[in-house]
């Protein structure tokens, strides 16, 4: 399911997604089913936006202008005209925040969606992408989350988005499992060195290569050959206690592709159907060896 509205302007309901899955670094995402809801509930006692509900992990977001459904909301607003004063709005999502389960790529989306529902003139989904790029700074999550599937998402050089959907065969099943302690965006980025070897910088598109053949054919081999990264994940991974023994787990237990997902802290595994819980509850073991409170979920592609 991607963001959908339905019949009804009052109410949107957006993915997670994952991002990057190794090699697709800032530019592939993939939606997942877990989800984010908002929903209009009438006019605010003012002319500032007001939450009447937070439901889930939407308890925990930012208020104001650090809010990213609020700053989707009034940008896409803004930019088609829409003039309805304050909101009270009802939120309820079960979507880890600072997971790299794309949370703030889904507010954005819910934003961004929600206003051009109630605008006189809904967006194009090309100017929804632009926007989605705008707030995030990347495209993968936003685009994932507007879209749903597998996309591929690359900003145009004059402007605006360009996405490939790519195919995932049906044979592939995905698990995520997450620590209790978020690994936040600027800090993940904070990691990554400002230059890498020539070694790494030609060895990331080959893996790519293989990891999109591998999405689209289920091909084991091509999927844990294709999974490998090396601009992003040996930096990220010493800084998310317990998530190398998470992977080695994953892998042990039958998982063809097990990585970061996102920025991290959470992490994705891609493997049998038939393995597929088993794989999530190992990821999830070997994170409760450090964090007690870790959690685990079997999910799919939305």
């Amino acid at each position: 399911m991607a963001a959908r509205l339905a019949s009804d302007p009052n109410r949107v309901v957006v993915p997670a997604s994952t991002s990057n899955l190794g090699p697709g670094f800032d530019f592939l995402g993939l939606a997942l089913s877990l989800f984010l809801e908002v929903r209009v509930l009438g006019p605010a006692s003012g002319d500032r936006h007001e939450f009447a509900q937070l439901e889930g992990t939407a308890a925990a977001w930012p208020e104001g202008a650090a809010n990213h459904f609020v700053r989707a909301f009034d940008l896409a607003a803004s930019r088609l005209g829409l003039r309805s004063g304050g909101l009270r709005f009802a939120a309820r999502s079960e979507i880890p925040i600072a997971r790299g389960l794309g949370s703030s790529g889904a507010a954005v989306a819910a934003g961004l969606r929600l206003a051009s529902a109630r605008a006189g003139q809904a967006a194009s989904l090309d100017q929804l992408l632009a926007w989605g790029l705008e707030l995030e700074g990347h495209p993968d999550n936003s685009s994932a989350a507007l879209i749903g599937g597998c996309t591929l998402s690359v900003p145009r050089p004059g402007g605006g988005v360009r996405v490939v959907r790519q195919p995932l065969h049906g044979d592939l099943a995905f698990a995520v499992a997450w620590p209790a302690r978020g690994f936040p965006t600027s800090a993940a980025r904070a990691v990554l060195p400002a230059q890498v070897p020539f070694a790494d910088a030609v060895e990331n598109p080959r893996r790519l290569a293989l990891l999109l053949e591998g999405l689209r054919t289920a091909d084991p081999e091509l999927l844990a050959l294709g999974g490998e990264d090396r601009l992003h994940v040996p930096y990220r991974l010493p800084r998310i206690e317990g998530a190398a023994a998470a992977i080695e787990a994953a892998r042990a237990g039958g998982a063809w592709l097990a990585t970061i997902s996102g920025s991290g802290s959470g992490l994705v595994a891609i493997g049998p159907h038939a393995r597929i819980a088993a794989i999530a509850a190992e990821m999830q073991r070997a994170l409760q060896t450090c964090d007690p409170a870790a959690e685990s979920r079997v999910v799919e592609p939305a």
